[in-house]
């Protein structure tokens, strides 16, 4: 483990600041459970003020939500503990199931209201007149502790959203700058995307968590559009860099070698892109894109070698546009503002847009596990009559619900379990060995110091974060400080009990109902992406490109860190650029076969008719099986009888069955039965003929 840096031992100064803040106003304003303030100050902290302000704002509605509910189930359930055990089991798993779905920071409302219900309405069960008591102090004092964390956030030095998003956009940029570097040099011109390519699509679409806090910042507000273009412009750039990789790869198979002014223009291409995240938004991207264009404008279709090195040159044309406006929108990023009006290079309407993919089913499982165990957990409780049961079925919610979207729950739980041991063994030592020997509130900062100082330097860390929030959550809550000392060791044994039986049992139970790992979830990401290019291939779906490529992005990064720790040979050749580039030439079949004449519009249709049986072959099959060569046969024949077309009315017909045909076919020969008519080339590839 690395040395905490200066920015670590900021953040946790400000966070113990405002933890020691909140309690002494809980404190101060004679609260019954002044430690929830403190706690709460831990679990909104974020490095970045924006980030805090959010999950503050997020964590007061959820927690309010909840206690509003308390309010009304339990006077009227009270005397049903049946029933009323099924309502929270019930209530937790349907806003558990919300908040799976929203994958910004609004989510937290919903998980927060989740396990509120049970944090606050089952301890009052045994006298439900003081539900609304024990209501509004956890309300009183969570938003006590929110407010402190969000101020001290945003006055002491804080950290821009905007400037933490700059700075992994740039990191980005940089490990896409290799791989144009690799593609347009040759070493990576090659007809699959390598997985740690298309691991770029996830660390695109991890972006959209911070971006959504971009509003909360106050230096931020200005650039959220621009971050969501941003968004979007990054993650076209990837199935660009695939097709481009595959052309180049067709050419250089050949028997020709590439034209010595096309190998130039990919060297300063390669220069420009290579610098990554150190480029600038210059005059260099103008004056290559004139250099692609004359290339475009001298450029020949008289076959198919022809017909590749112009998809190469749009494809590179496109890609030049989209940098120069990734690089300028990651300026105005970092610097906060927008400056002055941005005209995008890249003006084609096709950006990748923001539909996501889904998988209901599984979310749905995951929280009826939750719904299940809580109700498994509260019978339990009614009918051993312990009388510390609220606290094991509490825990056993809390566990339960937070680790409910992740494949295996089971090794996080255990950390749970081992991180809680380990804060009630610091609780104990603090209760009955620190706190009677010391008097005042300024010996009480002293000794609270140095634990909580340094796990606020472990929060900040990916790795170490949920751990060390952990940590000081339940180290605080296991405290249980109060305005005078009242400590029990038979009270404090008992609750540390049913603590750890309750996470002990949330352990249990997602063994029992959740024992498959990422296998499962990754093969049905891959089954709905199969699905969806079958439906769109037979017109069934006909949605756009952005909806499309949107949808198939976003599976691609939820399915590669599932690759990374599976060994499932079959899903290893999943190459999903491949499925967005065959999207996209579907989807432009679709919208250009009318234009054409009736033979080739049947041709083409007896195409997407191949393209839609083959993936549903493979749903068939369960496993990726390879395209047959009547597929392969059937394209080369759409496109003989769309050449014959008009070459304006065709063009877009035969980019889009030359991009399946790389698609499905990378190592298949050429076709040669056929040769293009000499007409006007200068109409420019659409983007959709990947």
């Amino acid at each position: 483990m690395s040395i905490p840096s200066w920015r670590d031992w900021l953040f946790s100064v400000k966070a113990f600041i405002a933890a020691i803040m909140a309690l002494f106003i809980a404190l101060s304003l004679d609260l019954p459970r002044p430690y929830w303030a403190m706690a709460a100050v831990y679990v909104v902290a974020n490095p970045l003020a924006g980030a805090t302000s959010s999950k503050a704002l997020y964590r007061a509605l959820g927690t309010l939500i909840g206690a509003c509910a308390s309010v009304i189930f339990v006077p009227l359930l009270v005397n049903a503990p049946e029933l009323l055990s099924v309502v929270v089991a019930l209530w937790t798993g349907i806003l558990l199931f919300i908040a799976m779905l929203d994958r910004t920071s609004r989510s937290y409302v919903f998980m927060l209201a989740a396990y509120s219900l049970p944090l606050i309405a089952l301890p009052t069960v045994g006298s439900p007149e003081t539900v609304f008591d024990v209501a509004l102090a956890r309300s009183e004092e969570i938003i006590i502790g929110i407010v402190c964390a969000s101020v001290v956030s945003s006055i002491i030095f804080p950290s821009s959203v905007g400037t933490v998003l700059g700075r992994r956009i740039s990191s980005w940029l940089d490990d896409a700058g290799t791989w144009a570097d690799e593609i347009l040099r040759g070493e990576g011109a090659a007809p699959a995307t390598p997985l740690k390519r298309q691991k770029l699509a996830a660390d695109v679409s991890g972006l959209d968590l911070v971006i959504s806090q971009l509003k909360y910042d106050a230096g931020s507000r200005d650039i959220v559009r621009h971050s969501r273009e941003l968004r979007g412009r990054l993650l076209m750039l990837l199935p660009l860099f695939s097709s481009l990789a595959d052309r180049l790869h067709a050419l250089k198979a050949g028997e020709k070698p590439l034209p010595q002014e096309l190998a130039t223009v990919l060297n300063e291409v390669a220069d420009w892109l290579g610098q990554g995240g150190r480029g600038k938004a210059d005059d260099t991207a103008d004056a290559l894109s004139k250099k692609i264009e004359e290339l475009q404008q001298n450029d020949l279709d008289l076959g198919w070698d022809d017909l590749v090195r112009s998809s190469a040159l749009a494809r590179l044309k496109e890609i030049v546009d989209l940098w120069q406006d990734c690089l300028t929108l990651r300026d105005q990023i970092v610097s906060g503002q927008q400056v002055g009006a941005w005209r995008p290079a890249f003006r084609h309407r096709n950006v990748v847009g923001h539909s996501r993919h889904y998988d209901y089913a599984m979310l749905a499982f995951s929280a009826g596990a939750v719904v299940v165990g809580i109700a498994v957990a509260c019978f339990f409780w009614i009918y051993s009559g312990w009388e510390d049961g609220a606290g094991f079925v509490t825990m056993a919610a809390v566990a339960c619900s937070f680790f409910a979207s992740l494949d295996r729950p089971a090794p996080f739980i255990t950390s749970m379990f081992i991180w809680s041991a380990m804060s009630l063994v610091i609780a104990c030592l603090y209760i009955f060995a620190i706190l009677p020997s010391i008097s005042g509130f300024e010996m009480l900062v002293l000794v609270f110091a140095p634990p909580f100082l340094v796990m606020g330097l472990l929060i900040p860390r990916p790795q170490t974060n949920l751990l060390a929030m952990l940590l000081a959550v339940n180290g605080a809550t296991f405290i249980a400080l109060q305005d005078r000392y009242t400590a029990d060791f038979a009270s404090f044994t008992n609750s540390a009990i049913a603590a750890l039986a309750g996470i002990g049992f949330a352990l249990v139970w997602t063994l029992v109902t959740r024992p498959f790992g990422s296998e499962l979830t990754a093969w049905r990401l891959v089954r709905a992406g199969w699905t969806d290019l079958a439906e769109t291939a037979a017109g069934i779906r006909r949605a756009d490109h952005e909806r499309l490529s949107g949808r198939i992005l976003d599976r691609l990064g939820q399915l590669v860190p599932r690759l990374a720790g599976i060994e499932d040979r079959e899903l290893k050749k999943v190459d999903g650029y491949a499925d967005v580039r065959l999207g996209f030439n579907v989807l432009m079949l679709q919208k250009e076969r009318v234009q054409l004449n009736s033979a080739a519009a049947a041709s083409v249709s007896e195409v997407l008719i191949g393209v839609s049986d083959f993936y549903r072959s493979r749903l068939k099959a369960k496993r990726a099986i390879d395209p047959s060569d009547e597929l392969r046969v059937s394209i080369d024949r759409g496109l003989e009888a769309v050449a014959q077309n008009k070459r304006e009315l065709g063009r877009a017909s035969l980019d889009a069955l030359v991009g399946l045909r790389r698609a499905l076919f990378p190592h298949a020969e050429p076709p040669a039965s056929w040769q293009l008519p000499i007409s006007d080339t200068s109409q420019p590839l659409p983007i959709a003929a990947e």
